[in-house]
């Protein structure tokens, strides 16, 4: 039976001695090693009956050969014209073993032909020369198969004459002896396969008992996700434990995230909350028309500055959580989606009073990435410059290719940073001094991320015009 075919069989035999939904590991195990031994046990028995059957014909040969040379000497000495006496036809048909099979002879003359004994019974093809070795062969008479063994002899009161000396016997008598030889060896070997299978249950349930170490000392564990470790973990169980340790990692960068989003909230709604209060004070203290006004003129700005930036804070956490979605990633052809994506912020560009335009190449330009998130990137990128360039200034979104990658340059010529705030740039909450304009500091930050998660780079510098220049690079597929 083949490996695919035990396979195959092993979730019936589960079904059949399982049967409930909750299986043990030991009883798997010794189960897929109970199947094979009992099929050792069926293949080491025919194995011993074929032996047996081989070493029953070749007694039961020899036995044939000396009656065979037996009845020989005895037409040579008392009876040479081929006449059995009752005597040796009584020895020639007794049966010690009183099993009821059949034995046949015959003495036939090349010259008169049958003699003796059983007329059907017919010596080989080609035995027509003198020798003292018996030829074995096997012979059908009617609907039995007989083995036989024949012996030519001089016939004395003849001479020139040849006999020819047949003794035959079924092969009854030889299975018998196969299946007696099997069923004393069936015993030994059940015994001997229940005293493996009973050690290799004792291995595997003391092999088992490596795992209640580590068992108890996950137990043990509350809050703590340091990593497993594969110290005292047995070698099979070590993808096992590594994956819980990959499990663990995620678990607590993701609580960090958790933690870190909810200090970063705390830290940047604390100011908006608290104008919020302020300006509703203000406004219930004096309620005149002027008054009111300008307090929900800067409550409006508040709500939009804590909604931008609760917006921020969750788009962070998005690019920081996880590695980007397999099933997400398509094969993108940024020449076809830049453009696109600019066209649908120019009324907002010209809404700040500022020139946004693109310029690329023609031809398709193909990385792996997850379009909304790449959205995500362009669009922050275009808030940096609308926010920070100031009217009047253009700002030209570009795409070229840099042998195994593929460039994206957003590019103004607002007043720029200075270069020794460069480095800086991307870290969260980081604001270049002396900027009036408002803004959380997350944009950029949201684009190192993102772009991180795209196997890609990020780099800032002065634009060719004196404004600033961001430049995100993505390997090329």
């Amino acid at each position: 039976m083949t490996r695919r075919r035990m396979l195959q069989l092993q979730p019936w035999l589960y079904r059949l001695l399982l049967p409930e939904s909750r299986h043990s590991l030991r009883q798997r195990l010794l189960i897929i090693l109970l199947v094979p031994l009992m099929l050792l046990l069926v293949f080491n028995s025919l194995i011993t009956y074929a032996g047996a059957l081989i070493y029953s014909n070749r007694v039961h040969d020899d036995s044939l050969t000396s009656d065979a040379l037996t009845l020989q000497q005895m037409l040579a000495t008392q009876d040479p014209d081929g006449r059995i006496s009752p005597q040796a036809r009584f020895l020639l048909e007794y049966d010690p073993g009183g099993h009821n099979y059949y034995s046949y002879f015959s003495v036939r003359s090349a010259r008169h032909g049958l003699l003796a004994g059983n007329n059907t019974l017919q010596p080989p093809a080609g035995l027509g020369r003198l020798s003292d070795v018996p030829r074995l062969y096997d012979v059908h008479l009617g609907h039995r198969s007989l083995r036989a063994a024949s012996v030519t002899m001089p016939n004395t009161r003849d001479p020139g004459d040849i006999l020819t000396v047949t003794v035959a016997e079924t092969l009854r008598d030889r299975h018998l002896v196969a299946r007696q030889i099997l069923l004393l060896s069936i015993p030994a070997q059940a015994v001997l396969i229940l005293a493996v299978f009973l050690l290799v249950w004792f291995g595997v349930r003391t092999g088992l008992r490596q795992l209640d170490p580590l068992s108890a000392r996950l137990a043990l564990r509350e809050h703590d996700l340091s990593p497993i470790g594969e110290t005292g973990v047995p070698v099979e169980i070590l993808p096992l434990t590594r994956t819980i340790d990959e499990l663990f990692a995620r678990l607590r960068n993701m609580l960090a995230l958790q933690e870190r989003f909810i200090a970063d909230a705390a830290h940047q709604l604390r100011t908006p909350l608290a104008g919020l209060r302020v300006h509703a004070e203000r406004a219930q203290a004096h309620p005149d028309p002027a008054t009111v006004s300008d307090s929900l003129q800067h409550i409006r700005q508040l709500i939009e500055r804590a909604n931008r930036t609760s917006s921020q804070l969750l788009a962070l956490t998005r690019a920081q959580s996880t590695e980007p979605d397999a099933a997400a990633a398509t094969r993108l052809d940024l020449a076809e989606l830049i453009p696109d994506l600019v066209r649908r912020r120019v009324h907002e560009a010209l809404a700040a009073g500022i020139d946004l335009g693109y310029d690329g190449p023609a031809e398709p330009q193909w990385i792996e990435a997850d379009s909304h998130t790449l959205q995500e990137l362009l669009d922050n990128l275009i808030d940096n410059g609308l926010r920070y360039a100031g009217r009047g200034a253009s700002m030209t979104i570009t795409l070229a290719r840099e042998d195994a990658n593929i460039c994206l340059g957003v590019e103004d010529n607002g007043p720029g940073v200075p270069d020794e705030w460069l480095a800086r740039l991307g870290e969260r909450f980081f604001r270049v001094p002396g900027c009036r304009a408002e803004g959380s500091g997350l944009g950029l930050a949201i684009v190192q991320r993102i772009a991180e998660r795209h196997h890609g780079n990020v780099r800032y510098r002065s634009g060719d015009a004196g404004g600033f220049r961001v430049e995100v690079r993505f390997p090329a597929t």
